[in-house]
């Protein structure tokens, strides 16, 4: 069966792959700058003979053909940047470049996805279809490398029917999956404001405008636009992070900043949001006195598991790695650049158990300390092989 003749080869090329791993974790690039990164995976590709274009500068997109190339299109992706952590993991393939760490398991991604395309190609007559395999870059950072790719053609030539991506999760033991159908992860938009007025004396407000004030006011009238203008049933999250102005006790500053972030699960929604924060900010300032500049620096959309998708996927991972070892992922207001994805072409975006409390492997993502149970390797490498060989869309999804 070829279900059994994958997992005999994601355990027979696992230490291969963790070897991969362990080479990407020590040289982490930061997102847009994945340079060495994407040669590596290119040459690993060539070495399999996978014919791939490079896109995005350091994005790679491989071409892999099965049986009757024609019958379907799958694109498998993984990420390829770090973040700018300094780790502080004492293992033998820790970071060497100072400051920049692999600690949100792109490494683990990439490294998966590698392990899968081997193995898909050592089986490519037992499968039909064309696999795309998305090597993408700048997942960490606006704009997106997935809206990159997209702009450039990725999902196109041919056009995938639908799209797989993993993702570690550090609090899901070693071993098991989680699926999630539906709304899954929330878009992030980024808001600045700066709210400018003639300053002065704090013995004489009267003679100014209390930008301080007016700032003030406009953090606690900003929660009434999630508060009170949505459905209390579709989750939204508005939040002021950055309160910057004035550097003494008696003077009223003339420019105050506001920094914050705006979520949410639902596309409508979330422009009517933009609308209504706008008029909020513009109205309030006009009313006191205040000129105030707002910039809503649009960021990655929410992700949506095509729910067909996602029952055809939930079903053969069952199969794979049995019953008792998939779980439902939890709605998350984190973001992920894979919503470019699945706003496209139905998509699929699914979490790899990392973590091990036993070993105690179970520090969270974005944290110096983020590492996981290897093992998770082979899991991932044959998940991924399985699913873009198994998966049947002849009923459309």
């Amino acid at each position: 069966m070829l279900k059994d003749t994958v997992k005999r080869l994601a355990k027979q090329y696992a230490d291969e792959f963790i070897n991969v791993r362990h080479h990407l974790h020590a040289h982490p690039e930061l997102s847009y700058q994945e340079f060495e990164t994407s040669k590596f995976v290119q040459q690993k590709l060539s070495t399999l003979g996978i014919p791939f274009d490079v896109m995005g500068q350091t994005g790679v997109i491989g071409l892999l053909q099965g049986k009757n190339p024609n019958k379907k299109v799958i694109a498998l992706r993984a990420d390829m940047d770090a973040l700018p952590i300094r780790e502080e993991n004492n293992v033998p393939y820790k970071s060497r470049n100072d400051g920049v760490m692999h600690a949100c398991g792109h490494d683990v991604h990439t490294s998966c996805l590698l392990g899968a395309a081997k193995i898909l190609s050592e089986l490519k007559d037992q499968w039909e279809g064309t696999i795309k395999l998305i090597f993408q870059p700048g997942e960490e950072r606006n704009p997106g490398g997935a809206s990159i790719l997209i702009k450039e053609g990725a999902l196109e030539n041919p056009k995938p029917e639908a799209i797989f991506g993993l993702h570690v999760h550090p609090h899901l033991e070693v071993g098991n999956l989680s699926f999630r159908e539906g709304k899954v992860m929330a878009s992030a938009d980024e808001i600045y404001i700066t709210i400018k007025g003639p300053g002065g004396h704090a013995a004489a407000p009267h003679l100014t405008v209390d930008t301080i004030l007016v700032a003030s006011h406009l953090v606690v009238a900003l929660q009434q636009i999630v508060s009170r203008n949505k459905s209390p049933f579709n989750p939204s999250v508005l939040s002021i992070c950055s309160f910057q102005g004035g550097h003494t006790t008696n003077v009223i500053p003339s420019e105050v900043k506001l920094m914050g972030t705006f979520r949410a699960m639902d596309e409508d929604w979330r422009k009517k949001a933009h609308v209504l924060i706008r008029k909020q900010c513009t109205e309030l300032a006009d009313s006191m006195g205040a000129s105030i500049d707002v910039h809503i620096d649009i960021g990655y959309p929410s992700v949506y598991n095509n729910e067909s998708l996602h029952e055809k996927a939930i079903t053969l991972a069952a199969d794979f790695a049995g019953n008792s070892h998939i779980q439902t992922t939890e709605l998350r207001m984190g973001a992920e650049d894979f919503g470019y994805y699945s706003q496209v072409i139905p998509g699929c975006f699914f979490r790899l158990g990392v973590g091990n409390v036993k070993k105690g492997i179970s520090s969270g993502v974005h944290t110096p300390t983020f590492n996981i149970d290897e093992s998770a390797i082979e899991v991932g490498m044959g998940i991924m092989a399985w699913l873009g060989a198994s998966i049947q869309l002849k009923q459309q999804v």
